[in-house]
């Protein structure tokens, strides 16, 4: 439950989150298995295991869980079978076949395979901050993100959303702090960053690295910007912050985490409720505070 990732998007409208109708809407996209002919299944699963709601809510605060499950069947395997039973075919009947012929012979051979092909499971997490309008999604590439929304969207009917985007350009402003040494007062910049040239594309990462060497303010004096910065704030969790806002590699602290260990672990739901209300006060303070490093929301027209 606990996000690993997070990249945030904008409700430009307001929709209906009752309880009653956003269950009945996701149930319309539920996920099943994968049957013996199914490449893939993606829909709706409960976010507490312990429940057969297809969403958690406490408050205006709402989870989402979607899972794809896709069979794995190695090109190379199909490959292999489809070879040969082309030139088997080829020679019982002495000639070549043609493309439609082959693309038939590949699309049995899948057919062949998949009841005995393995599954790959790919769960990812979606939070509705209806209060303030905002969508968060557990994902480290925008594409799987789409995707989680895509359905979101299928479900709904509509998901009005647009990427959150700040006023002053991220890339600058970490450039800035590290530059000046002004990171502001409640975060810590680690020694993990990326650096790209704005002419020549080059990009430089850093590992272990302290940030304020000679060698990397000369690099930022000679034009490249920070496009990936590591950053802890302290007591609540470290973070990488990316040149488009979104941030990556969450870990909250060890002393977030056991906030809520005097909970028994076999009251899942009163656990996971907690655990819920933690993470998501601790991530609407620091979209919050970046926010507010960052000159506001930028307004899409």
């Amino acid at each position: 439950m606990w996000f690993k990732n997070v990249m945030t998007y904008r409700l430009t409208k307001e929709l209906d989150w009752s309880a009653e109708q956003l269950q009945a809407q996701l149930a319309q996209c539920e996920f099943h298995p994968c049957g013996q002919g199914d490449m893939q299944k993606f829909g709706w699963v409960s976010p507490l295991k312990t429940s057969e709601l297809l969403h958690f809510s406490v408050g205006k605060q709402i989870l989402l869980m979607a899972r794809k499950e896709e069979k794995i069947l190695p090109a190379h395997v199909v490959k292999r079978e489809l070879d040969q039973r082309i030139a088997d075919l080829e020679q019982k009947e002495n000639r070549k076949l043609k493309k439609v012929e082959k693309q038939a012979l590949k699309d049995d051979v899948v057919a062949m395979l998949l009841p005995r092909a393995f599954s790959k499971y790919q769960q990812t997490a979606i939070w509705v901050d209806s209060e303030n309008q905002l969508v968060y999604v557990d994902a480290a590439s925008s594409k799987r993100a789409e995707d989680a929304l895509a359905l979101l969207r299928k479900s709904l009917g509509s998901l009005p959303v647009v990427p959150l985007a700040f006023v002053n350009d991220p890339s600058l402003v970490m450039s800035h702090w590290v530059s000046n040494d002004a990171t502001p007062d409640w975060l810590i910049a680690l020694e993990d960053a990326e650096l790209r040239g704005s002419e020549d594309n080059a990009v430089i990462r850093c590992k272990q690295q302290a940030l304020d060497a000679e060698e990397i303010l000369s690099l930022l004096q000679s034009g490249k910007t920070i496009t990936k910065l590591a950053l802890e704030w302290e007591a609540h969790l470290t973070f990488v912050l990316n040149e488009d806002g979104t941030l990556k590699r969450l870990k909250f602290a060890d002393e977030v985490r056991e906030k809520n260990d005097d909970i028994l672990k076999e009251d899942v739901a009163q656990r996971f409720d907690a655990d819920f209300v933690l993470m998501t006060g601790i991530l609407a303070k620091l979209t919050s505070n970046l926010l507010d490093d960052f000159g506001g929301e930028k307004v899409r027209l």
